[in-house]
Order: C-alpha cells, then sequence, then structure tokens
C-alpha cells in the first residue's frame, strides 16, 4: 500500500519508518531540505532507539523515500498522515494549528479531482477536539478527513508503533474505516486492538488520556509532600495504592514531574480549548495538575539546597541527567534542566552530565557547564542530583563515586537509587516523600 507522511519530526519519522517496515511504500514530506537530506542519508535528527537502524534499512530497500514537494505527495498515494507539529501559539497555552493547516492546504492544491479511488487525509497530530470537523469543512468532497492519534512514548516510540496497546480510528466514513484496516493489517494480526470512532471521539482520547497520566503523576507527587511532613514513605505508599486494581500501579511513580513536548502542552491546550467551549470548570483541576507538577522542581531545589548548608553560593553542584526521560535526548520543558539553572541562577557552579542529550541542553542553557562523563561531572561536588533516570546512573558505584565528589550528599528525585548502598559507601541521601536516610 502506498502512503505519504507529512512532517518528518519525531511523530512522523518513527510512522513514516515504521509503516515502511511492515510493508507498505511510504513517501516522508517535509519542508527542511536539510533533514530530508539527512533521512534520505539514513540519519535521524533526535535519538530514538530503534529507529537509525529502522530507517536505514527501509530507505535501503526502497519502501521509504522522503521528499520536499507535496505535489509528488499528492501523486504518490491517496492515503495521507499528516504528523505536523502543534505547540502552543504565542502568549497562550492554545493550540498553534498552523502547521497542520498548512500541511492540508497544501496537500489540498495538489489533490487530484476525481479519481477511481478517494483520498484520505489522517490526521496523527495532538489537536483541539473538532479540528477534524474543521478541516473537513475545508476540503469538501476532496478527501475524507480521519483522525488516527499517536500514543508514543518517548524513547520507546519504534516499539509503540509496532505493538501498539491500541490503534484508534477516528471515522467519517465506512471507506475511511476501511483504509485505516488496510494500513494497520499487519498490526491487528498480531493482536492489536483496533477501536473505531468517530473524529472528534478520536481528538479527544489523546488530550483526555495523557491528561489523565498527567493526574496520576502529580496526585502521586501531592502525596509525596504529605509524606515529608508526616514521615511516611511515598514508594510504600505507592506500591500499596497500585495493587489496588482500580487505580493500577501504572504512572504512580514519584518524584521530579513529567515534563517534554506532550504532556505539559497538552493538558494546557486542552484546559484552553474547554475555555472556549464555556466549560472550563469541567476540567479546572487540570490548572492545579500542573502547578503541582511545577512545585516538584521547586522542592526539590529546596532540597538539594539544604543539603549544601542553606545557600548555593560558591557551592559545586552536579547534576545528572539533562533529557526529560530516559531513551530520548528531548530537553523540551525539561524538570532536570528546570532545576539545574535554578540552581545556577542562586550562585552555584554546575556541572551536567547526560549520555544523550548534552547538545541539546547545551544549546538551550549555555551557562550551565558539561562533562564527558560522571567522574569529571561529580569531581569535586558538594552535592550531586539525580534527575533523570538513566539505567546507566542506577549501576554507579557508590563508594567508587565518593572519592570523587567533595560531600558525598545526593538527592535522588527519581527514586531508582538503592538508598541502602548509598548509605553503606558513606552518603548522604535524600528523596522526595521518603524517610530521612542520612
Amino acid at each position: 500500500m502506498r502512503l505519504t507522511v507529512i512532517g518528518t519530526g519525531y511523530v512522523g519519522a518513527v510512522h513514516a519508518a515504521c509503516m515502511a517496515d511492515i510493508g507498505h511504500q511510504v513517501l516522508g514530506v517535509d519542508i527542511d531540505p536539510a533533514r530530508i537530506a539527512a533521512l534520505t542519508a539514513g540519519r535521524t535528527p533526535f535519538f530514538e532507539r530503534g529507529l537509525a537502524g529502522m530507517i536505514k534499512r527501509t530507505v535501503d530497500t526502497g519502501r521509504l523515500r522522503f521528499t520536499t514537494s507535496t505535489a509528488e505527495a499528492a501523486r504518490f498515494a491517496t492515503t495521507h498522515f499528516v504528523c505536523v507539529g502543534t505547540p502552543p501559539q504565542p502568549g497562550s497555552d492554545a493550540a498553534d494549528l498552523r502547521y497542520v493547516e498548512a500541511a492540508v492546504a497544501g496537500l489540498a492544491a495538489h489533490l487530484p479531482g476525481g479519481g477511481d479511488e478517494a483520498v484520505i487525509v489522517v490526521g496523527k497530530s495532538t489537536v483541539p477536539v473538532g479540528t477534524a470537523q474543521r478541516l473537513a469543512g475545508r476540503l469538501g468532497t476532496a478527501a475524507d478527513v480521519a483522525w488516527n492519534p499517536e500514543f508514543l512514548r518517548e524513547g520507546c516510540a519504534v516499539q509503540d508503533t509496532m505493538r501498539p496497546e491500541r490503534i484508534v480510528a477516528g471515522v467519517p466514513t465506512e471507506r475511511a474505516e476501511a483504509r485505516l484496516r488496510e494500513v494497520y493489517a499487519p498490526l491487528t494480526a498480531v493482536g492489536a486492538p483496533f477501536i473505531v470512532t468517530d473524529p472528534a471521539t478520536a481528538e479527544l482520547v489523546k488530550l483526555a488520556s495523557n491528561s489523565f497520566l498527567a493526574t496520576k503523576v502529580s496526585f502521586i507527587n501531592a502525596m509525596a509532600e504529605i509524606c515529608d511532613a508526616t514521615g511516611a514513605d511515598v514508594l510504600t505508599l505507592a506500591e500499596a495504592m497500585g495493587a489496588d486494581p482500580r487505580i493500577g500501579p501504572g504512572s504512580l511513580a514519584p518524584g521530579l514531574g513529567f515534563g517534554g513536548s506532550c504532556l505539559p502542552k497538552d493538558i494546557r491546550a486542552f484546559a484552553a480549548r474547554a475555555e472556549e467551549l464555556g466549560l472550563g470548570e469541567s476540567v479546572a483541576f487540570l490548572r492545579q495538575v500542573d502547578e503541582i507538577n511545577t512545585r516538584q522542581r521547586r522542592r526539590t531545589v529546596e532540597l538539594a539546597e539544604r543539603l549544601v548548608g542553606g545557600s548555593f553560593a560558591g557551592r559545586r553542584v552536579a547534576v545528572l541527567g539533562a533529557a526529560f526521560k530516559p531513551g530520548s535526548d528531548d530537553v523540551r520543558d525539561s524538570p532536570a534542566l528546570a532545576v539545574a539553572e535554578a540552581v545556577r541562577v542562586r550562585g552555584a557552579q554546575v556541572r551536567v552530565h547526560d549520555p544523550e542529550a548534552a547538545d541539546h541542553a547545551r544549546a538551550v542553557h549555555p551557562l550551565l557547564q558539561f562533562a564527558p562523563d560522571v567522574t569529571k561531572t561529580c569531581d569535586r561536588a558538594d552535592v550531586v542530583l539525580h534527575l533523570t533516570e538513566w539505567p546507566q546512573y542506577r549501576e554507579l558505584d557508590p563508594a567508587a563515586l565518593a572519592c570523587v565528589v567533595r560531600t558525598p550528599a545526593i538527592v535522588d528525585a527519581r527514586h531508582t537509587l538503592d538508598p541502602k548502598a548509598w548509605r553503606a559507601a558513606g552518603w548522604r541521601l535524600c528523596a522526595p516523600g521518603r524517610p530521612r536516610l542520612d
């Protein structure tokens, strides 16, 4: 089957490569010639596990090609996936749909009139509910507009596409449903659930899912604050809560909170859209979810400041992690970098390490220092902040690292270090929501 993928950023590049890998002929489209040249050469513009090899493999087989020409895309296929970004509008939390609208308008200018096969435009971008209906009104009879939201976790995007927990098809017509069933037949054949609904519900599924996940994360972090005040243990609390099948353990991981390009942006855009609909009170709790999440960064800074005697002035602070999550080089709205920058502003000399995201982090925060390995990062540090839960940080030898730092004190803001091992090596270890371990 022949498909186009318009937009070759994070979602588009993954979708294009995976669709080619399951056997389709795919043409990726982007307005950035440098990106198209890199992808054609088999290089990815960002780090995502397994993606570079898949792109190179499918490009080599000829099933995946890239172009800057929307006209070529319109000639190539009758099924077009729109995967462009929807950042916040300048000065607003509402989603900026200019890239979605430009992609659809550019495609519409080249769509053939009539033809033997119906044209289907399939949105994968995260958009406010009602977007598909508005785009369908603009396209008229030139194409059906369906919505097929993505549910990708950065660092696991290839796996999430190839073994999806669900495929949601928001379709306006039976022929659009049939087309999407054909696209995803190789995945549904091995058990992927295929949920059919209308486009508005499909748009809402992504926003509602992200909002619910964000609520769980902020809820357990709010409980961590209660634990700090009472001496209770938030990890045991989360384990006991998660044992209830009505609640489940997923996203009940306390710590520094969520970041990245999806959850913060999406819950704010969802709240903004609800306000446009006159239903702001219905999702007013999302503003509090957002505030709780932001507060975790301030609390981590304050905890670290107490460990160095109440002031960062003249102190050396080592930061382990810059990406917003492990398995990614994405630093957009990274809690780790927000904490590192706040510590620097308070007078500390901050040195950061990240196995993948250092270059991106340096471009965003040029006043922070970066080191190529953990030992150099922690050299003569007064406190170490563990802020992104990369697996290699869990494997550090606390006894060896104690010989490098000036003061063996660490804030485990991600709750993944073994407190007994670190205490045994002489470290003073603190973690939000847990009894003091020193």
